[in-house]
């Protein structure tokens, strides 16, 4: 894990002439996103001493570098011990008492299962810290949520961290006209233990679309899916880019394809579409192809016909809007010092919607209602859809 707290937490530098743009580029580690996050934070230019006058409290907490020692074969008391200390020492500090932490957020650089583990369960995977009750006052933002609606998914972070808006114009020129060898491709490995992944078909119906589709195999030695300099080369040769599940619904690709200009393909709502509602347009079929993965398991879909539907004019439609996200889903580098305009990047887009939640929280107090009704949900995909176009769309997908 060490090499990748370099710059920040952005990783090694990394430069290849395919790529361009020497320095913008970084092997970074997607479960860094706390790194980054409180590096970008420091440089906020609202931030205060005074707590007072804070609209929102920002708990420097690594929440996901903390668990990830433990995952595996380790007890719960190792797994618990210092989110548990955490949460006590919040809820005794005076910020506390104010809004009893409900104007207090944190970032998590895992998916939001490793922190919601039953309080009363000694056994189950990950840690209890999102079960805790000071938790449940607070509001988290994570690479992949659950049902809570004090979760809020975020991108993943990528390799690209431009610091000027010259270095993130000239990347969107550069893919926005780059031609493209392959119709499709995946960068994965297939999943044979378990019966629910579709990814053993997808990499069938890849190889036997030959010349059609790339297949990166993250099996190879040494793991190319590791390289970011193979992934970004996979993805801009490609016109759509397959992102079904694997460990969890949601993946770091996704975003890694989006910032190559690489139309994404999606096989659960789950995955994008019910997660990053801060950050992706409500028409999804402005941005990416929907493909249910039933019909992909069951074989009544054949993935190459599919997308060859498609015309070259609804593809560089589609590619302008894909390459107008790329913007909002990365991480900017802040650390120099840079004058001009630059765009609203991931970390800004986070912390402006946080700071309308608090406040509206807020204003619910002011008005003597309970700020609790609704804060932290479970359970409840709809209740996190309330009001928008997708409220009931997704519903033979989700619980």
């Amino acid at each position: 894990m060490c090499p990748y707290l370099a710059n920040s937490g952005f990783g090694v530098h990394v430069t290849d002439k395919n790529l361009g743009l020497q320095d913008s580029w970084y092997a970074t580690n997607q479960f860094l996103l706390e790194v980054i996050f409180r590096t970008r934070m420091e440089k906020y230019d609202c931030l205060t001493n005074d707590s007072s006058s804070a609209s929102a409290i920002f708990v420097p907490y690594y929440a996901g570098l903390d668990v990830g020692r433990y995952l595996w074969d380790y007890n719960v008391s190792f797994k618990d011990a210092l989110g548990v200390d955490v949460a006590k020492w919040l809820s005794e500090q005076p910020e506390w008492k104010r809004m009893t932490g409900r104007d207090h957020f944190f970032v998590a650089g895992r998916i939001a299962f490793d922190f919601r583990r039953n309080i009363n369960n000694e056994n189950g995977w990950g840690n209890k810290f999102m079960s805790l009750p000071e938790s449940m006052n607070m509001t988290m933002l994570t690479i992949e949520t659950m049902s809570w609606t004090n979760e809020f998914a975020i991108p993943y972070p990528t390799h690209f961290h431009p610091s000027s808006d010259y270095e993130l114009v000239e990347w969107q020129r550069r893919i926005r006209g780059r031609r493209r060898r392959y119709l499709f491709s995946f960068a994965g490995v297939p999943r044979p233990f378990r019966r629910d992944s579709i990814r053993n078909e997808i990499i069938q119906q890849c190889l036997a679309s030959k010349s059609l589709c790339k297949w990166l195999d993250c099996n190879s030695e040494p793991n190319k899916c590791d390289n970011p300099i193979e992934v970004m080369n996979v993805f801009q040769d490609s016109v759509f880019c397959l992102q079904p599940p694997g460990d969890s619904y949601t993946r770091r690709s996704a975003f890694d394809s989006i910032v190559a200009g690489c139309i994404p393909v999606f096989f659960h709502p789950i995955s994008a579409y019910v997660q990053y509602l801060w950050y992706f347009p409500k028409e999804y079929s402005k941005y990416s192809v929907f493909i249910p993965e039933n019909l992909v398991k069951h074989g009544n879909i054949s993935i190459n016909e599919t997308l060859l539907q498609f015309s070259q004019h609804r593809i560089m439609e589609m590619r302008q809007e894909v390459v107008k996200l790329i913007p909002k889903i990365i991480y900017i580098d802040r650390r120099k010092e840079y004058e001009g305009e630059i765009h609203e990047d991931a970390f800004d887009i986070a912390v402006e919607r946080v700071l309308e939640r608090i406040n509206k929280v807020r204003k619910e107090i002011k008005k003597g209602k309970d700020p609790s009704i609704g804060f932290a949900q479970g359970n409840s995909w709809k209740a996190k859809l309330s009001g928008t176009e997708q409220e009931h769309v997704w519903d033979e997908f989700l619980w």
